[in-house]
């Protein structure tokens, strides 16, 4: 497979239940963060903030992953987390247990705010 230059290409190389799964993920990152640009990164969909990656979104084999592109923003809502398997920097999510909209939208929040207090130093 070619390596992607969009979030369309990169969707449209993925089986279609991980489509919808990433599509709403996708729209739920973009009306988090409006301010956002869409963009790969290793190969992956992420969305830009400022000029610094915002997070992260990919399908594997079984499973997608959501990659808050922080640690600290993991271990802020590591109990509301504690249903989905976690691992260093990402949340992993099927079609059968979806990440909920708050739960992305405060992760997509927190992210902001910590690039924000960066560029702010």
């Amino acid at each position: 497979m070619p390596r992607p230059s969009t979030i369309d290409e990169y969707l449209s190389s993925i089986p279609q239940e991980m489509q919808a799964l990433l599509n709403a993920l996708r729209r739920e990152i973009a009306a988090a963060a409006p301010e956002a640009v869409e963009s790969i990164s290793y190969n992956m969909p992420a969305f830009k903030y400022r000029g610094r990656t915002l997070v992260y979104f990919a399908a594997f084999k079984k499973h997608c992953s959501f990659f808050p592109a922080s640690v600290v923003v993991l271990d802020t809502y590591h109990r509301e987390l504690k249903r989905f398997r976690t691992s260093k920097g990402t949340l992993q999510f099927t079609a059968e247990s979806r990440l909920p909209r708050n739960l992305v939208e405060k992760i997509v929040m927190a992210r902001v705010r910590e690039i924000d207090s960066v560029k702010k130093k």
